[in-house]
């Protein structure tokens, strides 16, 4: 399916609170995106993504904000939900795509994501140990992942320090 993405807008607030909510088990995930989005440290305009239908509803979505990583900007890709009954369509895929690409034009340099070790390669993430990065947590090498996405800058090393609101 040919899905259509756009950043996110203050009337999609409630829609991407809902489609989260769906999407995993608890409540934890939705807080999470509220409590970025409530943070001007962590949050930067244009990298809320959404997939919407051919009607406009809001389907998917994926969050970016920034992290440091060894006192370097970078982004942290968290949390992409989809609602299930449009799950493996694509609809996540293409938010995450739309994602990383606006955060390429606004000359970004680096995101982490912890996911599957089976799905964020095909954006390009690999084990962020490769980059010199690590998480402050204890995480399997395999999904904490990192990506450059301007391979003319150097990439930052050192521990990822998230937002307050991830509470690590």
């Amino acid at each position: 399916m040919n899905w259509t993405t756009r950043p996110e807008t203050a009337g999609d607030v409630g829609a991407i609170r809902e489609v989260v909510l769906a999407a995993f088990p608890s409540a934890e995930e939705a807080d999470l995106v509220d409590a970025l989005r409530a943070d001007p440290a962590a949050w930067i305009g244009g990298l809320s993504t959404v997939t919407v239908d051919a009607d406009g509803a809001v389907v998917g979505h994926a969050l970016l904000t920034r992290c440091h990583v060894g006192g370097e900007p970078a982004l942290a890709l968290a949390p992409c939900a989809v609602l299930p009954p449009v799950q493996r369509t694509g609809a996540g895929s293409a938010a995450i795509r739309a994602g990383l690409d606006a955060a390429r034009d606004m000359g970004e340099n680096l995101v982490v994501v912890l996911g599957h070790a089976d799905y964020y390669p095909r954006f390009g993430f690999a084990p962020a140990s490769g980059f010199g990065i690590r998480a402050p947590f204890e995480a399997p090498d395999e999904a904490m992942m990192a990506m450059a996405l301007d391979d003319a800058r150097p990439v930052p090393r050192g521990t990822i320090a998230y937002p307050a609101a991830f509470g690590v």
